[in-house]
């Protein structure tokens, strides 16, 4: 799923490193929209942060070698058969038809004004159960949330160590944790809307049988275990700023 592609408007490496990375995974995180994860981290990073900072998280968090590094670490935590099976999943012509009409958001660009009319018109009720259902299986909302929250943490470390301060990693995340909750509620509300958008065209069965794929066990398993990683993927990378 590449929803995470409207993020911008709203990853223990010792052991994992040692594995070989199947060519299928990477072509599992790309069809599912995690490698738009790591494209987008050191963008995001370097937002509004002086040019010597911007320099040290472009080199940290570029993106091939996070992403690699999260693919690595995949490699140790799923078997050959869940990633096969993901990858069948994901190369079928339902999945491309949900890919295609997400991709033609960005060629219309008429997100914004369809976003601004939700209030006056709300969804269907069944509609957005179904695109929440979908949400919920693809964890958008959820890796949405996480990238945000854990560029948040980055940038605020490096302001406190711009000032002479510092933070753990244990305390960095006790101050910041309040934030969590506001990120996902705008992140689920980007989220519904990019969906209800993209999808507007698309019939509710096909759109139930779309979730339905997300929520089969070997995507499930991928989607997941990147969840769990991209927060140690990011302490690693905090523990070697300057």
């Amino acid at each position: 799923m590449r929803l995470l592609t409207l993020i911008p408007l709203l990853f223990t490496l010792s052991t994992a490193q040692a594995a070989e990375v199947d060519p299928a995974l990477n072509q599992v995180l790309e069809l599912a929209g995690v490698q738009l994860l790591c494209a987008q981290t050191a963008p995001l990073l370097q937002r509004g942060m002086p040019a010597k900072q911007q320099k040290q998280l472009g080199t940290l968090f570029a993106a091939g070698p996070l992403c690699a590094d999260l693919a690595r670490q995949l490699s140790g935590q799923l078997s050959k058969a869940q990633v096969d099976e993901a990858l069948k999943l994901l190369n079928t012509p339902l999945a491309r038809h949900f890919t295609e009409a997400e991709r033609a958001v960005g060629v219309e660009g008429g997100l914004g004004a369809y976003r601004a009319q939700l209030s006056e018109r709300p969804p269907r009720q069944d509609r957005l159960a179904l695109v929440q259902r979908l949400d919920k299986a693809a964890h958008t909302t959820e890796m949405a949330t996480l990238l945000r929250y854990e560029v948040g943490k980055t940038q605020a470390l490096m302001t406190l160590r711009s000032r002479g301060k510092n933070l753990d990693e244990k305390a960095l995340t006790e101050q910041t944790t309040a934030q969590v909750a506001p990120l996902r509620a705008s992140s689920a509300s980007g989220v519904e809307a990019f969906m209800l958008y993209a999808y507007r065209r698309t019939p509710s069965s096909q759109l139930g049988e779309y979730a339905a794929l997300y929520e089969q066990a070997p995507l499930r398993a991928v989607l997941e275990a990147s969840a769990k990683a991209l927060p140690t993927l990011f302490a690693a990378r905090r523990a070697k700023l300057k």
